[in-house]
């Protein structure tokens, strides 16, 4: 983490024979968007007819050899912030099988599509000694990348976790994701709830995110001062959600 991109390539596979080509155009011009504003180039790409939409991008950019952040080098004693809320695995899967209303859906969007440029910018001002961004492991497969990675204890606070609304209660209604269950599974002989949760309470310390937030590992006494700078940059959600302990074992334990 810590990089500043400066090209980006389209990889696009999209049905042409089955969906409307204006929704491939639409898929480009948010993609190149989004690459202009995190201030790269868009300087082509490749497509395939598929018979399922994919999209992404290849990006390639510089990082100053001494500002790379890794996650495999958290202190004792720091601080983790989260800055932004978890939920979008479950939601969007609810979506998908109209058990959420799109409606319901529309009001997150702006925060699934806000970069985390402006996050990692603020944060290279402070004694940030780890970092990485929550994607697809989840919230507890990502803090147990760092523990194992700096051979730490990483302590979640449940109750500071920020939640998309109507995530909680999607799991209630029987929705889940297809990595729910490798993720629990990852953290096997790694994990310890030591506070009593409902079923689909856990389940979200497991949701896969889409455009997920990062993961910051902070200097106690620079945390409160990040945190209130992040707001001041639009990252409203951004709060103290643990702590890095030391032990004899990387683990994840929820208090």
């Amino acid at each position: 983490m810590g990089g500043k991109p400066l090209t980006a390539l389209n990889v696009v596979m999209f049905p042409s024979k089955q969906l409307d080509i204006g929704i491939l155009k639409e898929i480009l011009r948010g993609g190149s968007d989004k690459v202009s504003e995190a201030g790269a180039s868009m300087a082509g790409g490749h497509s395939v007819d598929d018979n399922e939409p994919k999209y992404g991008l290849a990006v390639t950019g510089i990082v100053h050899p001494e500002r790379i952040l890794t996650n495999c080098s958290a202190q004792e004693g720091d601080a983790l912030i989260l800055t932004k809320p978890l939920g979008t695995g479950v939601l969007f899967n609810a979506c998908r099988s109209k058990k959420l209303p799109l409606k319901k859906l529309e009001p997150l969007l702006p925060w699934i599509a806000f970069l985390n440029g402006k996050a990692i910018e603020t944060a290279l001002k402070f004694d940030i000694h780890s970092c990485t961004d929550v994607t697809g492991f989840g919230i507890v497969g990502h803090a147990l990348e760092i523990a194992k990675g700096s051979k730490m204890q990483i302590n979640l606070f449940y109750r500071n976790l920020p939640i998309f609304p109507n995530a909680i209660e999607m799991y209630r209604k029987g929705v889940t994701t297809g990595s729910n269950k490798p993720n629990r599974e990852l953290s096997e002989g790694f994990l310890e709830i030591k506070i009593k949760l409902s079923s689909e309470e856990e389940e979200l310390l497991f949701d896969p995110q889409t455009s997920g937030g990062l993961l910051l590992s902070v200097k106690n006494s620079h945390a409160s001062i990040l945190i209130e700078k992040l707001k001041n940059e639009g990252i409203e959600s951004a709060v103290l959600i643990g702590e890095v302990a030391g032990g004899n074992q990387p683990c994840v334990q929820i208090s």
